[in-house]
């Protein structure tokens, strides 16, 4: 099901988000509306207090940048990253801070240029809550760290 996605200002996009469980309800007809309301909007990622809920959850599908010229070095490696974060947690960052042109699907037809280390390690749990410590870099280190 598309959900409505919230705007800026709305006050659930500036609370702090909860960590949630194994036990949260209907987590994975979430994760699965989450989805849908991301690739209705043609985003590449999404968090949960973007649908009004204010808990640590997100979302990324960057496979679609898997065509793009700009990544054809990582397109194998672009065209399977679709990944749910739960109760994820940056442990590290390194690398050279990184200008990109980003979007954002609550601040619809604005971007900017923002800075981000290149490099990223996090622990999360994925949608069958399996803990996960991973290392990102390049694009989805930049998507992960907008999530």
């Amino acid at each position: 099901m598309i959900l409505p996605i919230r705007a800026f200002g709305d006050p659930v996009l500036r609370k702090v988000a909860k960590d949630i469980d194994k036990d949260y309800p209907e987590l994975s007809t979430l994760i699965d509306s989450m989805f849908e309301t991301m690739n209705g909007a043609n985003g590449i990622g999404l968090a949960a207090p973007q649908l009004g809920l204010d808990i640590r959850l997100f979302i990324v599908d960057i496979r679609p940048l898997a065509e793009d010229e700009d990544y054809v070095d990582i397109a194998d490696d672009l065209k399977t990253f679709k990944k749910v974060f739960i109760n994820a947690k940056i442990l590290e960052e390194s690398g050279e801070e990184w200008k990109f042109n980003e979007g954002c699907l609550s601040i619809p037809d604005v971007r900017e240029d923002v800075k981000r280390k290149e490099t990223i390690v996090i622990e999360y749990y994925d949608e069958n809550f399996v803990k996960h410590t991973e290392t990102f870099s390049d694009i989805r280190a930049r998507v992960i760290q907008h999530e």
